[in-house]
């Protein structure tokens, strides 16, 4: 089966000729845990000698980052970062509620990788200087959604990320050898005469010899550029997160897979009906410790509707929530967190407390408004098990890559762990595999820019048709609008190289959606209200060619099924 959507995307970005030229052995196009980690670790593996006594001495690095190292998503991350590290609790019992959340959609292998070198890359992360929670000395774990175990790992209580981020940032900084070029969006990869990677073009933002439009010829790229959330008009994520590693990616042949499965976080402040951009969370974390829903009526819905009631999965509290929304025709639901008290609130959630209450709300004394917003990417570059994408020389790791092991719903908390763990993997192979040196064939793609004023319509059209509630009429209809928003012609620039990258993403998610004629984890469509694995155990993948979205469908073999996962 395959569905293909023309919508007059471009093959590359226009832009002008670059203007500046220089060369790195590997570039890292992004810095959060994921960009952070494989920058640091690739380096350390190609500068370390092999059995043989031979390495890459003076093998570079470059890490591009699209404004400065701490402004992605890892740095919003309240909850923590998951790994069996309590005791009683096993990789084996991680594996299980991973593949439970994952609604039959995970690789197996992937899920077992992460889990089982999961707790050696957190204690890797103690050692790099990160400051965990401690209470009585010991590590602090606590449990979110869809968690048996309390083996969720924080730091300052709700700032998690932050804190690794400072960690990672502090480590990069004391390796002068590691280059950094803030204020940088990448635009398409430069390909050799074998389709291979032979570079990338970057538009800086600067002073100098490096300023607008340049290329770097390297030997490697390694994506690690987030997610996808401003395809939507409210998202959890920063305004960063504008899908242009996965856009970049699909413009120079590689394949997405399982962009349909977006996760709506269940609990996002809700700001009100004309409230646009990056939106509050209320992490899932405030839900572990105790805190629980009710609609307008005082009622705790979530009773009876799974057997982890307010901690049950994302996906099965982000529908109970929406429903309830409907059933009552109100705009949101309400989280209950009084009962925790403000010495609880001011140790253990100081960030979230900060931010209610700068949005005139107390929750040590009122109720908190929620409604279900965008949050995290599950699908993505397409990648093995370490992080090879179907493009000679391009790695792909973290929320834009699809490693498998969040199938259509990420448990939470796997997020930070996914990054350290791939990064840690692509470093493990990268170095044996790094590419001769080769120069960037003649560019024949066609090229084009979109209007940097389309934006807007897009996001609400993603909005309205392609986010928490799904349907042959709403997908069709986006499906019919995106051509539109495309074949208008912008002026270069940031927003518009942007804007066209949210439109190739937007188009090829919809199209997915469009074909999974099924619900399963966080893609959940009306019209056919169930999961069904005679016909729908598999992947959607996703390539463009000719301005055209292909999106095919690979059922996974009898074989490669096992319980709660598939290949």
């Amino acid at each position: 089966m395959a569905n293909s959507s023309y919508a007059g995307l471009p093959g590359r970005l226009r832009a002008s000729a670059p203007g500046w030229t220089t060369r790195s052995d590997v570039v890292v196009i992004g810095s959060g845990i994921a960009g952070l980690t494989a920058a640091l670790r690739v380096h350390a593996a190609l500068n370390s000698r092999t059995d043989d006594g031979s390495a890459n001495q003076g093998a570079t690095v470059l890490v591009v980052t699209k404004t400065v190292l701490n402004a992605g998503s890892t740095q919003w991350a309240q909850g923590g970062i998951a790994a069996a590290l309590g005791p009683g609790d096993t990789p084996e019992q991680h594996e299980h509620d991973t593949l439970v959340a994952g609604a039959g959609a995970c690789d197996p292998d992937a899920v077992r990788a992460l889990v089982t070198e999961g707790p050696d890359a957190v204690r890797e992360l103690i050692a790099l200087g990160t400051n965990f929670d401690h209470r009585d000395g010991v590590l602090s774990l606590t449990r979110e959604g869809g968690h048996h175990r309390d083996r969720i790992a924080h730091a300052g209580g709700d700032a998690t990320g932050a804190e690794i981020q400072r960690a990672l940032i502090a480590a990069v900084e004391a390796a002068p050898e590691i280059e950094v070029i803030q204020h940088a969006l990448a635009i398409d990869l430069l390909r050799s005469a074998d389709g291979g990677v032979a570079g990338v073009t970057l538009h800086v933002i600067g002073e100098g010899q490096r300023d607008g439009v340049g290329a770097v010829h390297c030997r490697a790229v390694v994506l690690a550029s987030g997610g996808l959330g401003q395809v939507f008009s409210q998202s959890t994520n920063p305004s960063v997160s504008t899908g242009d590693g996965m856009a970049l990616a699909m413009r120079a042949g590689a394949t997405l897979r399982d962009l349909e499965f977006v996760q709506f976080h269940p609990t996002v402040m809700y700001l009100g009906p004309d409230s646009r951009g990056q939106q509050p969370l209320i992490s899932e974390a405030v839900r572990g410790e105790g805190a629980f829903l009710v609609d307008f009526e005082g009622n705790r819905f979530m009773q009876g509707q799974h057997e982890l009631a307010d901690l049950a999965p994302r996906d099965v509290v982000a529908k109970a929530i929406t429903r309830r929304m409907h059933e009552t025709d109100k705009p949101h639901m309400w989280l209950d967190a009084r009962h925790l008290g403000a010495e609880f609130w001011e140790k253990r959630f100081p960030t979230i407390l900060g931010v209610c209450r700068s949005h005139g709300v107390d929750p040590v004394n009122e109720l908190i408004p929620v409604a279900p917003a965008h949050h995290f990417a599950s699908g993505g570059v397409a990648t093995d098990l370490h992080g090879r994408s179907s493009v000679a020389g391009l790695y792909a790791t973290g929320e834009v890559a699809c490693s498998g092991v969040h199938g259509a719903n990420r448990l939470a908390s796997n997020s930070l762990l996914e990054g350290l763990v791939f990064s840690r993997r692509i470093a493990d192979v990268l170095p044996a595999e790094l590419r001769a040196w080769a120069e960037p064939a003649p560019d024949e793609r066609e090229a084009h820019l979109a209007s940097a004023d389309v934006r807007p319509a897009m996001q609400a059209l993603m909005t309205d048709n392609v986010s928490v509630l799904r349907s042959e009429e709403g997908l069709s209809a986006a499906l019919d609008a995106l051509p539109e928003l495309a074949r208008t012609t912008g002026s270069e620039g940031v927003e518009a190289w942007e804007a066209t990258n949210l439109l190739t993403i937007a188009t090829a998610l919809t199209t997915a959606a469009l074909g999974r004629r099924e619900t399963r984890g966080s893609h959940w469509r009306e019209d056919f209200p169930d999961r069904d694995d005679d016909r729908w155990a598999g992947h959607f993948d996703a390539r463009l060619e000719d301005g055209v979205v292909d999106v095919s469908f690979h059922p996974a073999p009898a074989s490669d099924l096992t319980e709660g996962a598939i290949r």
